[in-house]
């Protein structure tokens, strides 16, 4: 999670530079999800993200001057320079592109997921929307279709109470979503997502009822993002959100809340932290200034790569 949460404040530090052209959705505050979840996740399980992709992408094992080089427009990029923030792929690793399209990832891992069942191999796939995708009518369409088929599938609704600037009470007139999803016939579990143990345990469990043939799962995990929707800046400069609901919300960090669990257990202490700390600093910062002095693509990469043959 610390790895996570260094690699975007990298970003709030360097963008007012305004050399970094992508409109960055941050995912600071949010960490223990993608954490929690991809843990249990093999390296060619298949992903599937939304606009606010950095954690979910970092977190099943991709190379973070590859994602700094592609928000740089640079060919060093995982997408040369053309997907951007928004749209990164790492398809070594299960990530065959991040959707900007609210709840576009959600029907594509429900089609992945049947595709490995009816090729019989041993991939689930793991969808991760916000709260703002359970208004559309693709998710709803595919927890019925996965429940039908018991395809491989866990999907995970990281619900932050926001869609842009509109709070989740002015949006849906029932607050659960995993309440909605059990009407498809399938498990379904509300849980703070602010707690990395309550997740990684939840989450254990609905990959090993995917795995084991059991079918697909839901988990709604409720987490708040720090920043704004979308770039370095808090929605509180604008008036989009209280600065005292920020203040209460930075108060149950995600990494504050598992860091003081394991101090008091007596598996961490300062030292060991602040270790870790300077360690991941150093590594970004290496992938930063590489990321920044890579080549921009040329005039020849135009046409490159804009359909698939």
């Amino acid at each position: 999670m610390l790895y996570l949460r260094r690699f975007e404040e990298k970003i709030v530090e360097v963008y007012p530079r305004q050399d970094m052209k992508s409109p960055v959705h941050l995912y600071i505050g949010q960490e223990a999800v993608a954490v929690g979840c991809c843990a249990h996740l093999h390296r060619d399980d298949y992903l599937f993200t939304n606009h606010r992709s950095h954690g979910h992408c970092l977190a099943k094992g991709a190379d973070p001057f590859s994602l700094y080089a592609e928000f740089y427009g640079r060919v060093d990029g995982c997408c040369r320079g053309k997907g951007g923030s928004m749209h990164p792929a790492f398809p070594e690793l299960g990530i065959f592109g991040t959707s900007a399209i609210v709840g576009g990832g959600i029907p594509l891992a429900t089609g992945a997921a049947l595709a490995a069942k009816q090729a019989g191999q041993d991939r689930i796939a793991v969808c991760f929307f916000g709260d703002g995708a359970a208004e559309e009518g693709s998710l709803y369409e595919s927890l019925g279709f996965a429940s039908l088929k018991r395809l491989p599938v866990v999907y995970v609704c990281e619900n932050n109470l926001y869609a842009v600037a509109s709070p989740l009470g002015q949006r849906q007139p029932a607050s659960s979503i995993a309440e909605r999803a059990r009407a498809h016939a399938l498990p379904a579990q509300e849980l703070d997502g602010n707690d990395v143990c309550a997740v990684y345990e939840a989450a254990a469990a609905a990959v090993t009822r995917a795995r084991e043939g059991g079918g697909p799962s839901l988990l709604e995990c409720r987490t708040y993002r720090w920043k704004g929707h979308v770039g370095p800046d808090c929605d509180s400069l604008r008036g989009c959100r209280d600065k005292a609901e920020i203040d209460r919300w930075i108060d149950r960090c995600p990494i504050k809340l598992v860091s003081t669990w394991l101090r008091q257990r007596q598996l961490l202490t300062e030292e060991s932290f602040r270790h870790w700390q300077e360690e991941i600093d150093r590594q970004l910062d290496t992938a930063l200034e590489r990321a920044r002095a890579s080549s921009l693509p040329g005039p020849e990469e135009l046409l490159q790569h804009v359909y698939s043959t």
